[in-house]
């Protein structure tokens, strides 16, 4: 019983434990502990005492031998007089209790307790540790302990309060896209407000590859300014939603996003069609936004379902695949809605990274585009969007752009299994500002297929290599590579000149035979800008010239043409054509207006029982289809020319989402010599009304 009251006391560490301390006592004090203050003085008590059994105590060796652990419980007294006084000791042998007795024998006499000022006694309790501890170590442990236990309820207080932390650290959004690693939406409208500033005298700029990153543009046009200025002020949570910003517009301490709706509400009339009215009713929504400094990300999502021009919807019917009845140009594929509609999804989306300011990488699902004309004879937006991987590396005074992307031939004859073929695009682009008013460009594609299980081949990976070097080492058949070269020159900080060549296959003994050889498979492009022309600001003026030999961009192999989802990868037209454009634009506030003339003339097929022959027009098309190796011309075959006027205008409602209300006319006479499916006699005039956010280009001129 008597040892089972002594343990309630004793403590199982080696701390000093005192009993019946009241508030008005003075514990002992210990030799060396007479400067401490008196809270400090029962921990100096407690240190100085281990520390003097550390250093005398001596663990027998009939204890220490049998490798024993555990610990001394020892009871004292500090008498009135100051002298220590063992009560009671509770260890495993006589040998401990005896070195225990000796050891308290021969500690210091201590300053006595007091009471109210009288010296009293106090009884304290204490463990000794076998192994011996050292009392250094001990408090160490004890400090970590004592560390742990805050942090951890630093951290409890912490994430309970994690939630709140996050709403406290939120600021108010200040344009982070602007100055961002995301691709500045690419309309050739949009890109006209800044197109004279990259393209003054001096700058280093490179304009040929897009979309543009902001942070290439923000040094030559400041959009912030740019959005201040049409501010229509308003602190109305809804009007400032409708007129000025995003709809959620969400920034923190290293990330920033925002979400916007999509939409492209558009209500026609064609004077030919013998359906009585066009519609689009396009409802979506795109987010965008950034981690940290170099990582953004941009995804959209579109639920479409259209009915438009008559030409319009026969050229999207012309471009079915086995199962769906139409691919809408430029969109994707569709299926039927009601009466002559088209039902067609599309999603869009990148990740866009910067490991440092002089290279970014995206990966996506998107378009592509190459030139500083409003068409592109080495690769366009006309397409449907396709999965890519991009870099652009940008050094001294060059830009080089390496493109990768996987491709779909959706045809029913190229199918295998019911599955659509994919083939593969590599590009490289290299760009280079010669001296402040020249800038010239080189391009090579190439183009191949899952030929023998290839998959994508990883010589095409090496983003420095010679394309056409590759291809020959793979076997000749086994690719399609394309060549291309592009200038632009600054007649002055007005007036742009600007240039592209198009080499997919070039004989020079058919050239220096005079007999127009098939194998002379090109094109180029002349054109020149005029920027805030007449000395009226924001009036751009553009004059353009395209022309590309027959059967250029076509191939043996059909599936290797430079196509995607039936649809050329780079002129609209395909090849064997050649066309003017004229266009004029001008912003004056929120205000927009464009015009747009084009002068075409077209060779495409008959398509007939008694003429089935490939004339060059068609680039799904195997040129080995043609009717005559000699004597090839642009125009040849069903000849058929071709007019357009379109005029756009409208008012800009959101600037930030690029929101627009407008109206547009468009006349359209398309006149080939003879008639057949995809080649429809037509005198066009369609008249659109609408709302939409414009993110992307659209091209009726077809």
């Amino acid at each position: 019983m008597k040892k089972l009251l002594l343990l309630i006391f004793v403590s199982a560490h080696t701390l000093l434990i005192a009993q019946n301390i009241g508030s008005n006592e003075k514990p002992p004090v210990f030799p060396g502990c007479e400067s401490e203050p008196i809270e400090n003085l029962k921990n100096c008590f407690n240190n100085k005492l281990n520390r003097f059994i550390f250093e005398h105590f001596n663990v027998p060796e009939k204890v220490s031998g049998q490798g024993y652990k555990g610990d001394i419980n020892v009871l004292f007294e500090v008498g009135a007089e100051g002298a220590i006084k063992v009560i009671y000791i509770d260890a495993i042998n006589d040998e401990l209790k005896e070195e225990t007795r000796r050891v308290f024998g021969g500690l210091p006499k201590v300053e006595p307790s007091t009471y109210n000022g009288k010296p009293t006694f106090v009884q304290y309790s204490i463990g000794i540790k076998i192994p011996l501890v050292d009392p250094v170590d001990i408090e160490k442990s004890e400090q970590q302990i004592a560390s742990y236990a805050k942090k951890t309820r630093d951290l409890n207080e912490t994430v309970s309060n994690e939630y709140d932390s996050i709403t406290d650290e939120m600021v108010k959004y200040d344009d982070k896209e602007f100055s961002s690693q995301l691709n500045i939406p690419f309309t050739h409208h949009f890109y006209a407000r800044f197109d004279g500033k990259m393209n003054a005298l001096g700058t280093n700029s490179h304009t040929a590859v897009k979309p543009f990153v902001y942070s290439e543009v923000a040094p030559y046009h400041d959009f912030v300014s740019e959005k201040n200025a049409l501010l229509k002020g308003s602190d109305g949570w809804w009007s400032r939603k409708l007129w000025d910003e995003h709809l959620v517009q969400v920034q923190g301490r290293d990330y920033w996003f925002t979400l916007d709706p999509v939409f492209d509400f558009q209500v026609g009339k064609d004077t030919e069609a013998d359906f009585s009215s066009t519609y689009n009713n396009t409802r979506g929504i795109f987010i965008q936004g950034g981690v940290g400094k170099k990582l953004n990300f941009f995804a959209s999502i579109f639920e479409s379902q259209g009915r438009f021009a008559q030409y319009y919807n026969a050229y999207a019917y012309s471009l079915k695949t086995e199962s769906d009845p139409a691919i809408v140009p430029g969109r994707g594929v569709s299926k039927t809605f009601k009466d002559g509609g088209f039902d067609y999804p599309v999603a869009e989306g990148y990740l866009s990274y910067s490991p440092a300011d002089f290279i970014n990488i995206q990966f996506g699902h998107g378009k592509n585009f190459i030139g500083d004309g409003y068409r592109s004879l080495l690769q366009s937006d006309v397409a449907s969007p396709y999965p890519y991987i991009k870099m652009n590396t940008k050094f001294w005074k060059i830009k080089y752009t390496n493109t990768w992307t996987s491709l779909r031939d959706v045809r029913r004859e190229v199918t295998e299994g019911g599955a659509f073929k994919t083939k593969y695009i590599a590009n490289h682009y290299l760009s280079y500002n010669v001296s402040k008013r020249l800038n010239i460009g080189l391009f090579e594609s190439v183009m191949w297929t899952n030929t023998n299980d290839r998959g994508f081949d990883l010589n095409y990976l090496n983003p420095i290599i010679f394309y056409r070097a590759i291809e020959f080492e793979t076997g000749q058949d086994a690719g399609n590579a394309i060549l291309g070269a592009s200038a632009k020159y600054k007649w002055n900080n007005k007036v742009n000149l600007y240039w592209q060549f198009i080499l997919d296959e070039f004989s020079l003994d058919a050239v220096k035979g005079g007999n127009k050889s098939w194998k002379n498979k090109y094109g180029y492009q002349l054109g020149l800008k005029y920027f805030d022309a007449f000395n009226v600001d924001n009036l751009l003026l553009q004059a353009e010239y395209n022309r590309v030999r027959p059967y250029t961009y076509s191939h043996n192999t059909i599936v290797l043409n430079y196509g995607h989802n039936n649809q050329p990868m780079a002129h609209l037209w395909g090849a064997n054509f050649s066309e003017l454009v004229l266009i004029g634009r001008y912003d004056y506030g929120r205000w927009f207006a464009d015009a747009k003339l084009i002068f075409g003339t077209r060779g495409m097929d008959f398509n007939t029982e008694d003429d089935n022959f490939s004339y060059g027009g068609d680039i799904y098309r195997n040129y080995y289809e043609r009717p005559f190796d000699n004597g090839v011309k642009i125009g040849q075959g069903n000849k058929a020319s071709t007019f357009l006027m379109e005029l756009n205008g409208g008012y800009l409602v959101n600037p930030v989402t690029n929101l627009k209300l407008f109206a547009n006319i468009s006349f359209r006479n398309f006149d080939p010599e003879a008639e057949n499916a995809k080649a429809v006699k037509s005198n066009t005039v369609w008249f659109t009304l609408g709302l939409r956010t414009d993110l992307f280009n659209w091209y009726i001129d077809n």
